[in-house]
């Protein structure tokens, strides 16, 4: 078993300790598509699975999911969220095990959803349908610091149930795929975002697996580098036995078309302070 890097209450100590307003960001990778996003006092959390329901659910099955890394954190400790993202619905990108805890702990939180599945969520998360906030593909939504904007998603194929996020805040703009493969106009579609850091899956597509597919290590270092990002964080690997990658084929095609880009262990922080110095200045919005 992977151990994170900081996990339960060392991890919730430095999240508190990088609490400040100075004007950066930070990142913490907690696994799977899961990141915690800090900006001034302000918390976002992408699309968390922290807790082993799969595991669990595929045990006695021809498709098990071995976990490979420890849980990073109890759900129920992160008390101070103020946004929840879901990509899709699938269960470690919707996972009620996780979010249940979560919504508990953070009464006033906003979960953002692709419109398309809104009574999927509600019925899987057991809440009122008028609870999560829908966006359509091309719409926006602010919330708390943040304004979220959803982007077309190809888990195996294009449909309103399928999103990426683009998320700006301040001088910033993260890019958070969901499950996705490259579909035509992918780059130049993404671009106009000038996203500073695009978070992209690298277990790729096979068959066998009998799971949808993502992109590969290497089609996520060439899409980055061809909409522009100013660095990729790569994702969604070494959480289950069956649907993992090796980064080093991303780190390799990354170095190789001169994209920058950082790969994280599981409870790891990244400091925009660090690896990017200043912000853009903001992209100008629509009125």
């Amino acid at each position: 078993m992977i151990e994170p890097v900081l996990k339960d209450n060392p991890l919730l100590a430095d999240i508190a300790a990088a609490n400040r307003d100075d004007g950066n960001f930070r990142l913490w990778w907690l696994g799977q598509s899961g990141f915690l996003a800090q900006w001034q006092g302000r918390h976002l959390l992408f699309d968390p699975y922290l807790s082993d329901s799969l595991t669990r659910k595929y045990a006695a099955t021809d498709q098990p999911h071995v976990r490979m890394t420890a849980r990073a954190v109890d759900p129920a400790k992160l008390d101070f969220i103020d946004v929840i993202t879901s990509s899709h619905n699938h269960t470690d990108h919707l996972d009620g095990e996780t979010l249940g805890p979560l919504l508990r702990a953070n009464n006033d939180v906003t979960l953002v959803i692709a419109a398309a599945n809104r009574r999927f969520v509600a019925d899987r998360l057991q809440i009122d349908p008028s609870m999560p906030v829908g966006i359509e593909i091309g719409e926006a939504i602010s919330a708390s610091a943040f304004r979220i904007e959803a982007v077309p998603a190809k888990h195996d194929e294009l449909g309103p149930e399928f999103v990426g996020y683009i998320v700006r805040f301040g001088p910033w703009a993260i890019y958070h795929s969901g499950d996705t493969l490259l579909y035509d106009g992918m780059a130049g579609r993404l671009s106009p975002f000038k996203v500073d850091v695009a978070l992209l899956p690298i277990n790729g597509a096979a068959p066998e697996r009998r799971v949808a597919g993502n992109l590969n290590g290497v089609e996520s270092a060439r899409l980055g580098k061809a909409m522009g990002a100013r660095t990729v964080i790569p994702c969604h690997y070494e959480m289950f036995e069956f649907n993992t990658a090796d980064p080093r084929e991303f780190v390799e095609e990354c170095k190789k078309v001169g994209q920058a880009h950082h790969v994280l262990r599981c409870g790891e922080r990244w400091d925009s302070a660090d690896h990017l110095g200043i912000g853009r200045a903001p992209v100008a919005q629509d009125s």
